[in-house]
């Protein structure tokens, strides 16, 4: 596995685990802990990735609201969420405008 295969696949880890050790990780992919710290540096430029302070060498989690696999609505959703949001008033019809506006290509 290469440097940047590893990086990739540390940060679909943490988007998963939300949360983990740097020494998990340095065992899991056969590395040393050194070399972790310095893929989360790197990993840290492009995304939202904090350092945890800890009794056992610390960690790393990714930002709680950051989802970078998140897939779109299909034009066949959108047009149900639409059509059902004719029947909504109030609290209900911003939810679903909200589901629209975020998720619809």
């Amino acid at each position: 596995m290469s440097a940047g295969e590893r990086r990739q696949r540390i940060l679909e880890l943490l988007c998963l685990r939300r949360q983990d050790t740097y020494g998990n990780l340095a065992s899991e992919f056969g590395v040393s802990r050194e070399t972790i710290r310095h893929d989360i540096v790197l990993l840290m430029c492009s995304y939202p990735i904090e350092t945890i302070r800890g009794r056992y060498g610390g960690g790393v989690r990714v930002k709680a609201d950051f989802l970078p696999y998140r897939k779109a609505l299909s034009k066949k959703q959108v047009k149900l969420l639409i059509k059902l949001s004719a029947q909504l008033v109030g609290d209900d019809l911003a939810t679903i405008s909200s589901i629209i506006f975020q998720f619809a290509p």
